[in-house]
């Protein structure tokens, strides 16, 4: 009997813990032209969204990683478009580079918001306290 009360007491304790964790704020960093990269940011979005609803997701895309908002383009437009619409979930792109791309915000996949420097966004994000990622292969 002595067991079973401590095995339930051990198991008690640690789903209290996993149930602790804080809300947290994470940007991913994606420049990547590689689909393989844009699919793997889907999927580690769409798995923490999920896993920690109270926390925030920011997906900042520049240069080479545009295809992936843009509607015609992106091989991973429905899933963009379906994250973009959760609450604890952005993604942002540069206009430096859709200015350099000359590519119009009407391109975007709804949803894609854009922010003034991809760059600055990023180091602005992080002095806030925000943890960041790097996509990459």
């Amino acid at each position: 009997m002595k067991t079973y009360f401590l095995l339930f007491l051990a198991l008690l304790l640690s789903t209290d813990i996993f149930a602790q964790t804080r809300p947290v704020k994470i940007l991913f960093d994606v420049t990547s032209a590689n689909v393989e990269v844009h699919q793997a940011t889907i999927r580690h979005v769409e798995m923490m969204s999920e896993e920690y609803p109270e926390s925030e997701f920011e997906v900042v895309l520049y240069g080479g990683s545009i295809d992936m908002v843009l509607a015609e383009k992106s091989t991973v437009a429905e899933e963009v478009k379906k994250l973009a619409a959760k609450d604890n979930v952005s993604f942002v792109i540069c206009e430096f580079t859709l200015k350099r791309k000359n590519v119009p915000v009407s391109q975007l996949i709804p949803g894609v918001l854009t922010v003034p420097d991809g760059i600055m966004e990023l180091v602005l994000k992080q002095q806030e306290g925000w943890g960041y990622i790097k996509e990459s292969n």
